[in-house]
């Protein structure tokens, strides 16, 4: 089974009862090994290269050109989409949702955004989601400028690449839950494209389990002189934007700080590099993204999924929302030489592992609590979830950053610890299938569901922008240095 493996060892574990978890096992699922070394860099260059081509990937620009523009874009885009699902027998079903959106960085009538989504439908679990991300648009120094030639070929056509070549590579299986990979739109004007994939979810009654938004994934050279091809961001939120102040204050005082749901997505991705990747390792964030900056895992936050954002271990901010052009001997813009193609196969191997996993696995368990208060052990219980076979139950110290500690409940719906005291550990709860495949986590209490919780907005519906009038009309860097605002069973019959 996927066990979490740990960081750290306790120096106090002498002292303990109860018998901890060893090391967990490594390549315990051999089938992620073979869907790693299935991805192939050349096809990540090839589909740079092509979207590159279109000179320019502004939100606003031509959509009637066969050669040029977001349109044109957008159409190779689901040609490639129709391929992939044309080898597989029709596995994946394409959609074009869109939407006009006024406002900021948009023109005074509107302008239509339109994602480019293909589905692949789980075969037991359909209604179980795990959505990828990365956003087609491109821009220059002036956001508004969507005729002069703006590559974008890491910003985020690195991620889109990584998106077409996990959708390549994990449509030769079938898995019970599904899978989506959406390209976006208007990212760089307001994140919109990632607004109408999460409305999307919402409104097909989805129940998205996890995003993983890959923007900015194809650079391991930091404009400081630093490199380091080994290493991926993953950010996730702390507190859940729309706990109520009982909530919070039930946090506050108890803990749950740091292990929302989407934290606990980036424990999972964690763990899964370690085991399963060669040299190449997450690196945890604790923000929901980069300083004063967004990406479209927003949306999916305050439609109340867990997300992450996917980043390049160091980024070079003059090859972002740049006019290409040499001055004083410095190369600007976002041009193909800036990615390194070895190191987005690294991220799309971990994305392409950490989907798989995700919906081979059961979903977490729900309703999870926690006694244990004046007592000597702990009891953890919880409802029991679909296609689960057994329940790991896990613990670590209030200040470790990965799960320490496991014992496994059997096929019950509650567990006692013995002698481990409720007071100075965190606990969490793992569902595991009847071949092994585990789920992330889920802490106790609201602070660790990962069942949907919306941002309400004062109406007492779900809020549209996270923070109006800052982020929540902005794309990825659009708050940042002065400078940048200007200058299943596969066709063979395996299943993974």
């Amino acid at each position: 089974m996927l066990r979490i493996r740990p960081l750290a060892v306790l120096a106090a574990a002498s002292l303990m009862t109860a018998a901890l978890a060893a090391p967990p096992p490594v390549n315990t699922h051999p089938e992620l090994r073979d869907i790693a070394s299935a991805v192939q860099a050349s096809n990540l260059h090839a589909t740079d290269v092509a979207l590159v081509g279109f000179g320019t990937r502004h939100t606003l620009s031509t959509t009637t050109s066969k050669t040029r523009g977001i349109g044109a874009a957008r159409r190779w885009v689901a040609a490639q989409f129709e391929m992939i699902s044309k080898g597989c027998g029709g596995c994946l079903e394409i959609v074009k949702p869109s939407q006009v959106f006024t406002g900021e960085r948009m023109p005074k009538g509107g302008a239509e955004v339109m994602d480019v989504v293909a589905i692949q439908r789980g075969t037991s679990d359909p209604n179980r989601v795990i959505v990828m991300t990365a956003h087609l648009d491109s821009r220059a120094t002036d956001v508004m400028d969507a005729t002069i030639d703006a590559p974008g070929a890491n910003d985020d056509a690195a991620g889109v690449a990584a998106l077409i070549e996990t959708a390549r590579v994990l449509s030769k299986y079938r898995f019970p839950a599904t899978l989506v990979y959406s390209a976006d739109s208007g990212e760089e004007q307001g994140l919109y494209g990632g607004k109408i994939i999460a409305q999307y979810a919402v409104d097909q009654g989805w129940n998205v389990e996890a995003n993983l938004n890959n923007d900015m994934v194809g650079n391991d050279h930091g404009g400081n002189g630093v490199y380091d091809p080994h290493t991926l961001r993953v950010f996730s939120e702390g507190t859940k934007s729309n706990e109520t102040l009982q909530q919070a204050a039930y946090r506050r005082y108890h803990g749950g700080g740091v292990d929302s749901p989407s934290r606990n997505i980036a424990r999972y991705m964690q763990a899964l590099a370690e085991q399963y990747l060669d040299d190449f390792h997450v690196r945890m964030v604790y923000r929901t993204d980069r300083w004063g900056r967004s990406g479209d895992q927003v949306p999916f936050l305050d439609q109340g999924f867990p997300a992450v954002r996917l980043s390049e271990s160091n980024e070079d901010y003059d090859r972002q929302h740049q006019n290409v052009r040499v001055e004083n001997g410095v190369h600007y813009g976002d041009v193909i030489s800036g990615v390194d193609f070895d190191y987005l196969a690294n991220v799309t191997r971990l994305d392409a592992i950490t989907m798989a996993s995700l919906a081979m696995a059961p979903p977490p368990p729900s309703d999870l609590g926690v006694k244990g208060a004046v007592a000597y052990d702990t009891t953890l219980s919880w409802k029991p979830s679909p296609g689960a076979a057994s329940y790991n139950a896990w613990w670590r110290e209030t200040t470790a950053p990965q799960w320490q500690h496991v014992q496994n409940a059997g096929d019950a719906d509650s567990m006692v610890l013995k002698n481990i005291i409720l007071d100075d550990w965190f606990f969490g709860v793992s569902a595991v299938s009847k071949d092994g495949w585990e789920s992330p986590v889920e802490f106790p209490g609201f602070a660790g569901s990962f069942a949907r919780s919306p941002r309400l907005g004062p109406d007492g519906k779900p809020a549209n922008e996270r923070y109006p009038g800052v982020f929540g009309n902005t794309g990825g860097g659009a708050i940042g240095p002065a400078s940048w605002q200007t200058g299943g069973k596969p066709s063979s019959g395996k299943t993974p």
